[in-house]
């Protein structure tokens, strides 16, 4: 019997010629047959947390749940029990006053709101700033959307942060939006106040709508935690997205936000209410919930555990012959593979086949990631310990 698959006449979009599937959806697909090999591939490469959350997040979760009044559509702008809690949290923790109703927009995850935003403010042919190194999703929907990637760079003797005196010599006309990212992921560069300054000043002076990423503040992050709308005036040019998957042990809940003035959030709710039906209503309530988290839990969660395996992860670079700065922030480490190793790949395929650890290549955050490997925390203590030894014992 024949087997067509399709017909072959019928084409994808020409959009999809621009992007290439997500490098950790490809690999994870590597790792799974290895594992199906009995390979039992250790994972330190994504940031998904392995802890839970609070336990007052999953009581409210499952109390509502029961609720048979909670099952229907929820409003695409979220209710008010989530934003309030979100606005609160704002406050609290950066000390920056956001309107509930009207400066607060949940969303079902950042990659979401990326997506959201740039519809909302992007034409076809027009201009995305996007870091390098850099979250590879600023990238792909940039360049789904039909818009053109300006790469600005990142570097280390810069300490990752952005060069705006390179920024004011580039072309920027057609530029509309800028993507930026503090805490830096992948290079675990803290925020800067002065960084948010210049940047809410050439945001202001170019009419370029700024976008600050903050899902990192509270992960290994000691001091004052920041955010760009403290910034005096950065409400008017500025939107900020912070996610509960790092901060609350909540990747796969799917709950972020972003913050701005309320014509942004609505030109973005705009598009939003097109694209999806709102949030589960008792997902949301316990959202709401892990947002009135105690200092306490924030440190035991944050602080403690990711610490411990930080002391392993720097372990393992040096072992690996990596050079890293100590003072990184954010659940990941950032390490330059020494001058003998001609390709960063050539590194971390020999972890991945010799030591049976999967860590990343920073190649894939751009080009000036190439000399650069991503080791995340997000494994449990014993599997961190165990990873150690596995590469101490193939990599001599």
């Amino acid at each position: 019997m024949e087997n067509k698959v399709y017909n072959p006449l019928i084409q994808p979009a020409e959009r999809l010629g621009s992007v290439q599937e997500y490098y950790f959806s490809r690999k994870l697909k590597e790792v799974a047959q290895l594992n199906q090999e009995g390979k039992d591939i250790i994972s330190l490469a994504i940031g998904s947390p392995d802890m839970p959350p609070s336990e007052q997040t999953i009581d409210t979760l499952c109390h509502e749940a029961r609720n048979p009044n909670a099952h229907g559509y929820q409003p695409t702008m979220g209710i008010p029990e989530l934003r309030g809690a979100m606005a609160e949290f704002y406050k609290r923790w950066y000390d920056v006053d956001l309107d509930a109703a009207t400066e607060v927009q949940p969303l079902i995850g950042s990659k979401e709101g990326i997506l959201h935003v740039t519809l909302a403010f992007v034409n076809p042919g027009d201009k995305v700033l996007v870091p390098n190194p850099g979250y590879p999703t600023y990238t792909s929907l940039s360049k789904l959307l039909g818009a053109e990637i300006v790469n600005y760079d990142l570097k280390e003797d810069n300490g990752w942060q952005p060069d705006l005196e390179a920024l004011e010599q580039m072309d920027l006309s057609g530029v509309r939006l800028m993507w930026t990212n503090y805490p830096n992921m992948p290079t675990g560069a803290n925020a800067q106040r002065q960084t948010y300054e210049r940047l809410v000043a050439f945001a202001k002076k170019h009419s370029i709508v700024v976008v600050n990423d903050n899902p990192y503040s509270f992960i290994l992050n000691r001091g004052e935690r920041l955010s760009i709308l403290q910034v005096p005036g950065a409400k008017e040019c500025c939107i900020e997205f912070n996610s509960m998957s790092k901060s609350h042990n909540m990747p796969g809940w799917r709950v972020g936000m972003l913050a701005s003035n309320a014509q942004f959030v609505q030109w973005v709710l705009k598009v939003k209410s097109n694209i999806d039906s709102g949030t589960f209503r008792p997902l949301q309530l316990a959202a709401a919930q892990a947002l009135a988290n105690s200092e306490e839990w924030h440190h035991e969660a944050n602080i403690e555990t990711y610490s411990r395996r930080r002391r392993i992860a720097e372990q393992i670079m040096t072992h690996l012959g990596c050079s890293f700065d100590k003072d990184q922030v954010g659940m990941f480490l950032w390490g330059r593979i020494p001058d003998s190793v001609t390709n960063v790949e050539d590194l971390t395929e020999r972890v991945l086949h010799e030591a049976r650890v999967f860590i990343t290549p920073g190649f894939i955050f751009g080009s000036n990631g190439q000399r650069y490997i991503r080791i995340s925390l997000c494994a449990k203590d014993d599997r961190f310990e165990e990873a150690y030894q596995r590469i101490c014992d193939a990599l001599k």
